[in-house]
């Protein structure tokens, strides 16, 4: 089997360092990994440069593909060039910082396993919910049994993502699946000056429940100390509201979309 690594914190990351230690048990990995950090980047792919790569060392020891890009970057060279042949699973992470709520949508490393599955490739995405140095050996060690599962229990056109909680492995709950939540990043600007008296600003903030989030929400089961599934895919459309918003739309057509005068209606 061939797997391809990637996450959004760097190639050089602890949480890269220990998923490739944990699954080469397994598998043939590649890594893949932007050359820097990557992170809130969400889907964004680079198309007016070009993409660098180069091969990524430690201690002398290789470490895989560096990309000037982002992580959906990465997961398309790895699939389309460097792998050298099909891959059977993407593995994006171990993030540091959960991945849950409104938040999924701004993440780097989410936004690798969506790319995988646009791609057609089963895929994985693991954070672990701290952003403190962290050990990640528990974290790796769950992360293979998933892809164990995930190539067992193929569900096409889907994207996993897993929150792991920062917790001793004997505190740790259990497994729920939940859906995606409406946890967000309350934010807000640090107003700064720099040396040379231009005005920048520093986005910061915490991620908080929202008041009234569901039970059954990765947020909320995450911070109970439950291991976190949620199964997701690209689709944002809102099908219970087509018929709805399509009624709408018909009722207001003419405001919208006037309709054309035929040709002998037209004014001379």
């Amino acid at each position: 089997m061939r797997f391809l690594l990637t996450n959004d914190d760097g190639i050089y990351a602890k949480g890269l360092a220990s998923l490739y230690q944990e699954l080469s048990r397994d598998a043939e990995c590649l890594v893949v990994a932007p050359e820097i950090e990557q992170s809130a980047v969400g889907h964004a792919i680079t198309l007016f440069r070009p993409l660098m790569v180069r091969e990524a060392r430690k201690n002398g020891a290789a470490l895989g593909y560096a990309v000037a890009g982002t992580p959906a970057d990465c997961v398309k060279l790895g699939i389309r060039e460097l792998a050298g042949g099909p891959v059977d699973l993407v593995v994006s992470g171990i993030n540091r910082g959960a991945n849950v709520g409104v938040n999924v949508l701004y993440s780097g490393t989410v936004s690798a396993a969506t790319e995988a599955v646009i791609l057609g490739v089963p895929s994985l995405a693991v954070s672990l919910d701290t952003h403190k140095e962290a050990d990640f050996t528990f974290a790796a060690r769950f992360t293979r049994k998933m892809a164990a599962f995930i190539l067992a229990h193929p569900w096409p056109g889907t994207a996993v993502n897993v929150n792991i909680p920062a917790l001793p492995e004997g505190e740790i709950k259990g497994v729920a699946v939940v859906k995606q939540g409406r946890t967000r990043l309350l934010e807000n600007f640090e107003r700064r000056v720099d040396p040379r008296d231009n005005i920048y600003y520093w986005l910061a903030g915490e991620t908080q429940l929202a008041a009234d989030e569901s039970p059954d929400a990765d947020a909320c089961a995450l911070r109970q100390g439950y291991i976190t599934i949620t199964p997701l895919h690209s689709d944002l459309t809102r099908y219970d509201l087509l018929d709805e918003f399509g009624a709408r739309v018909k009722h207001h057509r003419e405001t919208l979309f006037p309709a054309v005068p035929e040709d002998g209606d037209k004014e001379k």
